[in-house]
Order: C-alpha cells, then structure tokens, then sequence
C-alpha cells in the first residue's frame, strides 16, 4: 500500500460513513505494527467499532491488543466529550438564567459540531504530546480526522464569547467555540502539526461510489486549500475482476471502474490505493490480515440470506407505496446520511404515487440533476423541481452578511463570514428553501429528497427563525401552522429514513431517528437500500456478502422501526421511468436484468 510507504508518526483516515475507515486503520495499525513498530490506534468515530474489531474491550484509556505485539488502541467517545464539553459551558450559568435561555444554549451544543470541536479538544493533547499519552508510540493512527471547517475555526483570532453574545453569529455551529480562547496555544500547536507532512498524512478513503468520491474531493480541495497537502486516496470495497458468469457482478464491477476512471478535480493526480471487496465483515484479527491481499473464491452461500423469520423478498417498497397511496395527499421527506440513495428512492415512490394517478411535486437537493433530465417532465401527474443548495445557501449567507454585518468591524465580519460556511447554514439555506413548497402538500404529494437533521429544526425553533417567530408576530389568540409544526403532525408529514444494511450506515441513521425524535418528529418507515440479500447473486463473493447482512437487517427490524422496505441492489444505476418502476414494484426480474 502506498499510503503506507515510510509514514510519518501521525496518520489521520478520513471519509464518509461506512466506506470501512476503521476496517482500514485498523489493518494498517496491525501492519505497522507486524512491522515491529509500536503502534497507538486512536478513533474518534461517533459508531466506532474498533473494540469489536479486535474483539476486546478498549474504551478511553490507552489498552493493550495482546494478539498484536505492539498495538495499543483508545476510543475517545464523541458523545462523551461532548456532553462533559457541553457541561463546562452550561453548568456555570444553571440556575442564574432562566431554564428556557438554558435550553436554548443546549441545543446550540447539541449538533454534530459540538461533538466534532469536543472530539477535537480531546485528541489535539495526543497531537501535541500534552499529557504524555502518545510517548514511546512510533505511530498514532486516527480513525476519522476534523473538517477543514473545524480547523478553520480554530485558526481565526478574536473572542468567540463576545461575538455570540453580542448575537452576531446565526443559526450555526459557532457555539461550542465559546470560551476557547485559553486553549488557543494548543490548537495552533495542533493544527501546525497537521500541515507538517514530516509529522502528519491524511487517508481519503471512500467506496468507487458518486456519492463518497465527491465526499473526498471536497475534503481534499477544502484541507489543501488550508494546508493539509500529503494526502493520499485508499477506493475500499472493489470488486474483483468477475468471472462473467453474474450479470450483477459484473454490472458492479463494470461502474465502479468507469467511476475510477473519471476522478473529479485533481484526486487522480494523488496516490491511490485499491481494495479488494472481501467476502466476510472485517471483525477479528485474521480478517484484518486479508484485507491489503487479494481475494480468493469465496464458501458458496445460499442467496437472499437474511435473519430467521425475516424474508427480504417479501418487502418490496411498493408495499410502502400502497399505504401512503390511500390518502390524496402527505408530505414525504426521504432522509439519510449522503450515498445511501435517498434521492432514488424518493424518485421512485415520486413516480410509483404519480402512475396510481395522484399529483406529485418531486423536489430535490441532489446538485447532480439527472432527476430532471431522466423524467423530462413527462410523466402525468409528476412535476420536478430541484433546489440548488450552493444558490440557496450563498444567498442565505449574502443576506446575513448584509443584515449582521452592516455594523461590524473588519474581524468581526470576518468572524461572522465563517460562522456562515458551517454545515448548519446549508441545511437552514435549503430548509428556508424547502418550506416554500411544503404547504403544497396540503394538495398534492410532496415528496422531498434531502432534509434538514433533527439539531437544525430546533435550532431554528430556539432562535425563532420560525415558530417562534411566528408566534410572536401571529399574537396568543391566533391559529397558525408553521413547517416545523407540519413535519410534527404524522398526518401530514412521513419520514422514510434510507441506509444500506450496513452497521456504520445503520448507526448514522439510528442517530438521525433519536435526533429528529427530539425534534418531535417521528420516522414513518424506513428502507434499506442497495440489499444483496434481496437480490439473490449467484457469484460467491456477493452471496457470502448478502450473508453478513443478517445482523443488521435484525437489528433494524427489532429496534428501529415495524414498517419497513427492503430494495434489492442494482445491476445499473435506476435511471428513467422504467427503471424507478420496477424499483418501487421490487420485481427481482425487471430490477437485475440486464
């Protein structure tokens, strides 16, 4: 592996969930340390699996892996730090405000920059050698490596305090930098160390998929653009070259090399290393030590293997379809983390609702907009319609800038800019965009690929960029219905929350579900995507993969939710009409032919 050719001390593994970063970091720390180098594993992963990995025990305190020579691991739980970070915050100021600034200062803290600043916090001491914790450690490998955003913030001079309680900031992430200022020397030692390639390399690791390459171009032009250079690209999870003999394999096969071979902006011109897809999760030491070698024929496996007393064949999406179909109208907002195929499956129920004769409004974030070139606004009763995110979100940040920052001085303006590059800003950007069609539903089926998380909408109730707003401009004694309000109703809003029937993925989702809750939201159903156990492969390889699927259907089924879909994985990509009706049909014949 050419990421692993003389490394520096520090590595740092990054990429969206569930493209198998802890897999990888995991094999690496076991190679260097084979190598006779003593090695600390470090994850920062909100769904580490790192303890199961190695099947022990680790937790927050460095622990020994006694079948590796060498190797130490620590998990820093991110939530965990975050609410002891959040309690530095608040517990001075508990019982001297009143409880509703309390809880609005809560929830400013509650989002994914929270816990990313506190994960942050705790591991910029092993960056720069604070505590002694990383001493006699030729290397420290990180599972998940802070934003570009969140060095960024990090790096800009000022006092974050005054500049939010001076209520300059917006509905952002820039509350859990308050207060920091004594920690500055130390995050400019940390960050200093990131930029130095003799001390640092950064893993971009992703699937051959549009969704994860994107991901790492973003991340590679954005930590380039700050000075994080030595970058290289592990593409995990691919395919071997098949056999023929498996139509879905080779389809698979066939458009993850084309994906390769058009890399966008200049990741080609990086280091990069492949991956071999293996048969078997990577749980244990013996699977580790396969992961960098190439694939051998894998153990025949009955198709369509799923957890006893659960037949994935007999849960189409189309019986999803036919319970929202007995109403005339609904809101349905499709939600999940990126790559998962929320915009495939909201076009298919889009489609699928409309040819039952219903009228659609099919509106989507998806900056690729093949939805509106593929459906060509030909289908009856289905109008299309796409938000651009970046269009909205830079006339979101114009107006504030123009608004908040008619009286700021020079840093404060600067101050206020980044404030409004954080991702809350899009998802506020795209929410104020969103709300412009939901009344729709009142009429007609909305249905929305992409939503705002659970953090932003009481995020802007607790600021009163909606409800609260409203409700003061509206009077006591006055009816009034505001979005927040409508995705609260089950009558008129349902959430279909998507993920492959994989653990990270699983957990991404499990954690929007317990954040949209909060919100008083609650997920109608959820569909599992991209399913191998639902499409019964013929190739060894996939059939032993659709095995490893069991746990986490269970799991799903058990725990998540009772109303379920299960949609088989594609031999192509679900373009046109035809194509997004079989998908919502769930005809294993029409969706894997050829």
């Amino acid at each position: 592996m050419k990421f692993l050719d003389n490394p520096p001390r520090f590595l740092f593994f990054t990429g969206k969930g569930g493209v198998g970063k802890t897999s990888i970091a995991c094999a690496s720390a076991i190679a260097l340390a084979r190598a006779g180098k003593k090695v600390l594993l470090v994850s920062t992963d909100p769904a580490s699996n790192v303890g199961q990995v190695f099947g022990l025990t680790i937790g927050g305190t460095v622990t020994a892996v006694p079948a590796v020579t060498g190797l130490s691991a620590l998990e820093i739980d991110p939530q965990q730090a975050a609410d002891a970070y959040r309690e530095r915050i608040v517990g001075p100021v508990r019982g001297l405000l009143p409880d509703a600034e309390i809880a609005s200062i809560t929830e400013q803290l509650s989002g994914s920059c929270t816990t990313e600043i506190a994960s942050f916090n705790e591991f910029t001491a092993l960056l720069t050698d604070t505590d002694g914790v990383t001493d006699g450690f030729d290397h420290v490998l990180f599972d998940t490596a802070p934003t570009g955003h969140t060095i960024r913030l990090l790096q800009l001079p000022g006092s974050w305090t005054e500049f939010l309680d001076d209520g300059k900031g917006d509905a952002s992430c820039l509350g859990p930098l308050a207060g920091l200022d004594k920690q500055r020397s130390i995050y400019a030692d940390a960050v200093t160390a990131l930029a130095d390639p003799d001390r640092t390399r950064l893993v971009l690791v992703t699937r051959a998929g549009r969704s994860p390459i994107a991901e790492i171009a973003r991340t590679h032009t954005e930590l380039a653009d700050i000075g994080l250079t030595h970058q290289y690209v592990v593409v995990n999870g691919l395919l071997p070259a098949p056999d023929g003999r498996d139509a879905l394999e080779t389809a698979i096969h066939h458009r993850e090399q084309a994906l390769l071979d058009s890399l966008p902006g200049d990741l080609w011109t990086l280091p990069i290393d492949e991956v071999e897809l293996k048969p078997t999760n990577m749980v244990g030491i013996d699977a580790l030590n396969s992961l960098f070698t190439s694939t051998t024929a894998a153990e025949d496996q009955p198709p369509g293997s799923g957890p006893a007393g659960l037949d994935v064949s007999d849960a189409p999406l189309s019986r999803l379809v036919d319970e929202l179909a007995a109403d005339d109208h609904s809101l349905i907002m499709c939600m999940g983390k990126g790559g998962v195929g929320k915009t495939t499956i909201a076009a298919a129920i889009a489609v699928a609702l409309a040819e039952r004769g219903h009228q659609v409004h099919l509106t989507t974030t998806d900056p690729a907009a093949h939805l509106t070139e593929t459906l060509d606004g030909n289908i009856d009763n289905l109008e299309v319609s796409r938000i651009d995110p970046a269009e909205a979100t830079e006339q979101y940040r114009a107006r504030v800038l123009k608004s908040k920052g008619a009286a700021l001085d020079e840093q404060g303006r600067a101050n206020l800019a980044e404030d409004l590059k954080s991702p809350c800003t899009e998802e506020v950007a795209v929410f104020q965009a969103f709300s412009r069609v939901i009344h729709e539903s009142r009429r007609k089926f909305v249905v929305v690929d992409t939503a705002p998380t659970g953090h932003t909408l009481l995020l802007l109730d607790a600021t009163g960029s909606y409800h609260r707003e409203i409700a003061r401009q509206m009077g006591e004694n006055t009816n009034f219905t505001t979005p927040l309000m409508r995705l609260q109703n089950p009558d008129e809003t349902k959430v279909v929350l998507v993920t492959p029937a994989e653990t990270t993925p699983r957990l991404e989702a499990a954690g929007l579900q317990a954040d949209l809750e909060r919100a008083g939201i609650h997920p109608w159903a959820w569909v599992v995507n991209n399913s191998l156990a639902a499409a019964a492969p013929s190739s060894p390889l996939l059939r032993r993969r659709a095995g490893a699927e069991a746990t986490e259907l269970a799991t799903i089924t058990a725990e998540h939710t009772q109303r379920y879909a299960v949609v088989p994985i594609l031999a192509e990509e679900p373009v046109g009409v035809a194509a997004l009706r079989a998908l919502a049909h769930g005809s294993r014949d029409d969706i894997t032919a050829e």
